[in-house]
């Protein structure tokens, strides 16, 4: 039995941040979605369920959402298919509001390639590729 994953991560708006990641590639899934979450699939084992601040705050127990412009907690890593599909995700996240950036790990890009890239909210997703 393979394992799944869901992120989940703090929203402002459901609506927009769907769009965004729509547009990355991600498909809604509505059987799990309302206007204060969505379901965002990537495959079947990767899915990102994006939660308004309200509905996301109940599950801290007082803690507060980070302020995802300023701070970060956590790197949400994926391999991806190849380099260019890398830059792609990349691409498609800075021309849609998010961004995108690489940090040079001395790797020959024949070997791994990653990007560090943001949401509208400022989340983080580290797509990247390793020859295997």
């Amino acid at each position: 039995m393979s394992t799944m994953i869901f992120v989940n991560f703090p929203v402002k708006n459901v609506a927009n941040a769907t769009d965004f990641y729509e547009k990355l590639g991600f498909t809604k899934n509505d059987d799990f979605s309302d206007t204060h979450a969505s379901c965002m699939v990537w495959d079947e084992n990767f899915y990102i369920m994006l939660l308004e601040h309200a509905f996301y705050q109940q599950f801290l127990q007082g803690k507060k959402i980070a302020d995802t412009q300023k701070e970060n907690a956590v790197l949400i890593c994926f391999n991806l298919e190849s380099a260019e599909t890398v830059k792609e995700f990349g691409r498609l996240a800075k021309v849609n509001g998010g961004d995108a950036y690489h940090v040079d790990m001395g790797m020959p890009e024949e070997q791994m390639y990653g990007l560090e890239v943001s949401d509208i909210d400022g989340n983080m997703l580290e797509p990247m590729w390793m020859k295997q």
